[in-house]
């Protein structure tokens, strides 16, 4: 049995899927199950994260387990997945752990947490590790459809997005061909691209121009700030200071775990293209 983790999320959606087609045994989990649509036949079950005492029923007859975690329960998840007969885990994590300073960044040291407490564990761990995720495009979505300019603090910053529907393949590959087990994984788009080229790449798709306003720090801030907390924001916006004109690495890991290309930016904009102009 499959135990899939954060069941709302686009990755865990296609990966069930994919699971599922290959006629293999799927649990789905999430902290409000009711919202699911899963395909016909697959278990939903209700797996809060942060709420341990949802995990022992998620996780019976489990043997392996795509997990993405916050990890302030993470060493109980861990330690019941263990008691469960748990023997795999693959885990979403992120790039951003590479950083010499992980540690010290908000975001990055949320993904490392999980990491090494798995790393610490008898648990067989697979560290899935995207970069950018093309889909982080959809935060001007809103701009976009009204017609307003998009917000950009850094354009030149550059990226390596990559498609969900890439991520989830990945997963899949690892959690059913036992070679990739234990593996360390960095995954990437094809392309290095700035958030001006991404731009331009979207609006393409559309068939329209799209305005970019090149704001401040502080400005975006502002305009972030009712859902970004403040050192989320800063993490970020230095990140892409650093990247500002400045390429990012890409790897082959995608095309190695599923045997094709990584999907380019604009065939993931042409995927969503309902995503920017639907009401």
């Amino acid at each position: 049995m499959f135990l899939i983790t954060g069941g709302r999320g686009a990755v865990a959606t296609h990966l069930t899927r994919l699971l599922h087609h290959a006629g293999l045994p799927v649990r789905l989990g999430s902290a409000r199950p009711g919202r699911l649509t899963p395909p016909a036949g697959v278990e939903t079950v209700h797996l809060d994260l942060t709420d341990p005492t949802t995990f022992p029923a998620a996780l019976t007859g489990v043997t392996q387990v795509f997990l993405y975690a916050s990890p302030d329960r993470i060493t109980d998840f861990v330690d019941e997945a263990h008691r469960a007969g748990v023997e795999h885990v693959a885990l979403l994590s992120s790039s951003s752990v590479l950083a010499p300073d992980a540690a010290d960044q908000p975001i990055a040291a949320s993904h490392l947490a999980v990491e090494q407490a798995l790393l610490a564990s008898p648990l067989t761990t697979t560290l899935l590790r995207p970069g950018s995720f093309a889909s982080n495009a959809g935060a001007w979505a809103w701009a976009i459809k009204a017609g307003r300019p998009v917000s950009l603090p850094y354009p030149g910053a550059h990226h390596d997005p990559v498609h969900e529907l890439d991520v989830a393949e990945a997963a899949h590959a690892v959690l059913t061909d036992p070679r990739h087990r234990g593996g360390r994984l960095t995954l990437t788009g094809p392309q290095s691209l700035t958030f001006a080229q991404q731009i331009d790449q979207l609006a393409a798709a559309l068939g329209h121009a799209i305005a970019v306003d090149h704001v401040t720090r502080e400005e975006w801030k502002r305009q972030t700030d009712q859902y970004l907390p403040g050192p989320y924001a800063d993490a970020l916006l230095n990140w892409w200071q650093a990247h500002d004109g400045v390429p990012v690495p890409l790897t082959d890991t995608v095309a190695d775990l599923t045997g094709h290309p990584a999907r380019s930016f604009a065939t993931w904009a042409t995927d969503h293209i309902t995503d920017f102009t639907s009401a």
